[in-house]
């Protein structure tokens, strides 16, 4: 498999250019666990932390469940790795964690997020709300918001993978 990133057009409409930017930062957490086995990409960081690249990629399923099911579209569908009686569920892996069934399961989610997101105007209000405030979100809050996620965590990436094998790149 081999990852291919597209850089967003640089005259886009504003929608196009979330998107796109969306995509690219989907993109790049793909490319940083490109090549590796399940072995490596369950290795976490630097202990304590538990942090690896497959449970960055749990995470983001997560995620993208949670903002694009349950807050956009309000969806009652519950979290796929974590629960109340373990927050860092997708951080705690074992050996029968497998990076075909994670990347499948975000790509599945990344989909979904499609299809519902589809349905709304980027100024359009969810219909889940937040935890904090019971306010509604937009759909440009939550592209924002999602594009920030993913550009911090793949900073995460970035330092996971050169830990790992020496690898480096934008």
């Amino acid at each position: 498999m081999t990852t291919q990133r597209t850089e967003p057009a640089q005259n886009a409409d504003e929608r196009t250019m979330l998107e796109g930017w969306l995509d690219y930062h989907r993109e790049t957490l793909a490319w940083k666990c490109e090549g590796l086995t399940d072995a490596q990409l369950r290795t976490a960081s630097v202990p304590p932390s538990e942090l690896s690249l497959m449970g960055l990629v749990r995470h983001m399923a997560d995620v993208e469940r949670g903002w694009f099911r349950r807050v956009l579209v309000g969806d009652e569908t519950g979290p796929i790795y974590y629960s109340e009686e373990d927050r860092d569920g997708e951080f705690h892996l074992t050996e029968k964690d497998t990076w075909q069934e994670a990347h499948a399961t975000w790509q599945a989610e990344i989909e979904t997020a499609r299809r519902n997101a589809a349905g709304f105007g980027l100024d359009e209000l969810s219909r889940g709300t937040s935890r904090h405030t019971a306010e509604p979100f937009s759909l440009r809050w939550i592209y924002t918001h999602m594009i920030e996620e993913y550009a911090r965590h793949n900073g995460h990436a970035d330092l996971l993978r050169e830990r790992l094998d020496g690898v480096t790149g934008d």
